[in-house]
């Protein structure tokens, strides 16, 4: 059974806003008291969260569809409606967000960093709050919009300050098992390591974590043995130490091969380059591995690299390994730029931007831009009146005009949004003069402010005098 993964694919669904209400207030010797209807709720957001005590993708692993609740709508009487709740997704330290195409959306490092995997759809506004001077009893809401759904690619990279990477049965595990309170598990077969596994070692007043990387072996940066999906586990490491085996059984094998082959996988997996590293010298406490050591030292000295002789066995030479990492390490620490303090970037949009354009494919016009596929998913097309009101912002807006730039006639098609969510329509130019062309939409005489008493007698009296004048007018000779 699986019991650590370090990538899965996450699907992932914010919850759609609540639609807003379109209500009337009513009370006794009071039936039409005006647009009293309430907004939609938020719908929830799916979140992601660093959490120290999560240390696997295993649970996403399974359960791969993540949804959040959804907005509830707006009732009469200027009721909201409920916001739907986030979802929020605890991920180990390290995780890297991806899309599907591979390009990195967030790096996640640090208990409680956060990233907003898919954002909710605002709540419908309701009738109330689309009332105004010149519309003061719209007969319509909003609807909700929809939550953004899509798919997220999560990869975990080990957050450590020293990568042990060698052959198989290297000893690796044997050497963060004394140098650490890791307990991995040791056995004298390959690829007993199958997961990374995490350490923290105490070296006078440093303090840093040794990871145990799963056996290397040539073309592990092509994908063979476990290489390629433990590979990613060394980038944040600071520090690269070569586990040599002093006493392989195999008599093909000798630890300076072994060193070409690893550092040529790590070469081709690239990003890599600028790490320090040192050599170890596994199992020296075997007589045949002391004299081969012996022997090849002068040539891995030669070559630039710092070589330590150790036996996790024996606990040989492991002292002066853990101080000369923990140096390496401090050296790394202080080398790296402070974080900055979290600045507020304004990006001002530019003069000319409409925030839309019409572009003329084969046969019809699409209206691409946030502001109109936003207020499309907002309108209730089996209500004319909000289809007008559609029509008055999109004229506002500049569709029209822009419709007519580019060669539009009455009845051409025209679409609204990307192909696999949008509104099509037969265009009609006098849909653009809204309001004149429908009249005085979301008016209503009987929502009118009551008039004074002496307001209404004299309104009374004019009438009367009106009609008398009428009467007089057609009498017979």
């Amino acid at each position: 059974m699986t019991t650590f993964v370090d990538r899965v694919e996450l699907h992932v669904a914010a919850g759609n806003g609540g639609h807003g209400c379109a209500s009337v207030h009513r009370e006794k010797f009071k039936p039409l008291g005006g647009p009293d209807g309430g907004n939609g709720g938020r719908g929830g957001d799916v979140i992601l969260v660093v959490d120290q005590s999560v240390t696997t993708l295993l649970e996403y692993h399974h359960s791969p569809h993540r949804k959040a609740t959804n907005g509830k709508p707006g009732e009469g009487g200027h009721r909201s409606g409920k916001d739907g709740s986030d979802l929020v997704l605890p991920v180990p330290d390290g995780t890297v967000v991806l899309d599907k195409r591979g390009n990195v959306l967030a790096d996640l490092i640090g208990e409680g960093t956060t990233y907003i995997a898919a954002q909710g759809g605002r709540g419908g506004l309701g009738n109330a709050a689309l009332a105004s001077a010149r519309r003061k009893a719209p007969g319509f809401a909003l609807l909700g919009e929809p939550g953004h759904a899509g798919d997220v690619v999560l990869e975990l990279k080990t957050v450590a300050d020293v990568a042990l990477v060698g052959y198989p049965s290297a000893g690796k595990s044997s050497l963060i098992s004394v140098l650490s309170a890791a307990k991995p598990k040791i056995a004298d077969y390959p690829f007993t390591t199958l997961v990374p596994n995490l350490g923290v070692v105490t070296a006078g007043s440093t303090v840093y974590t040794i990871a145990d990387v799963p056996g290397l072996i040539p073309g592990a940066s092509q994908g063979k043995g476990l290489g390629l999906e433990f590979l990613r586990h060394v980038e944040r490491c600071s520090v690269l130490v070569h586990v040599l085996d002093t006493a392989a059984l195999e008599s093909e094998r000798d630890p300076l091969t072994d060193l070409d082959v690893i550092e040529a996988e790590l070469a081709e997996y690239g990003g890599l380059e600028d790490r320090p590293r040192l050599v170890v010298l596994n199992k020296v406490d075997i007589p045949d591995g002391k004299d081969l050591a012996d022997i090849i030292r002068p040539d891995l000295e030669a070559r630039g690299y710092q070589v330590f002789e150790a036996s996790a066995i024996a606990h040989l030479g492991l002292k002066e390994l853990s101080f000369a990492l923990a140096d390496i390490v401090g050296k790394a620490r202080a080398a790296k730029p402070k974080e900055e303090a979290t600045r507020i970037v304004i990006r001002p949009k530019a003069v000319d931007d409409a925030g839309f354009k019409v572009v003329a494919e084969d046969g019809f016009y699409r209206v691409v831009g946030e502001k109109p596929e936003r207020w499309v998913h907002q309108t209730d097309f089996n209500n004319d009146e909000a289809v007008g009101y559609l029509a008055d912002r999109l004229n506002r807006l500049g569709v029209e005009e822009e419709l007519v730039k580019a060669g539009a006639r009455a009845g051409d098609e025209v679409v609204i949004g990307p192909e696999d969510n949008a509104v099509v329509f037969d265009w009609e130019p006098t849909l653009a003069a809204g309001a004149e062309m429908l009249g005085r939409r979301g008016e209503d005489h009987r929502f009118e402010a009551p008039r004074p008493a002496a307001q209404r007698r004299r309104d009374r009296d004019a009438e009367r005098d009106d009609a008398d004048e009428e009467y007089e007018s057609f009498k017979p000779f």
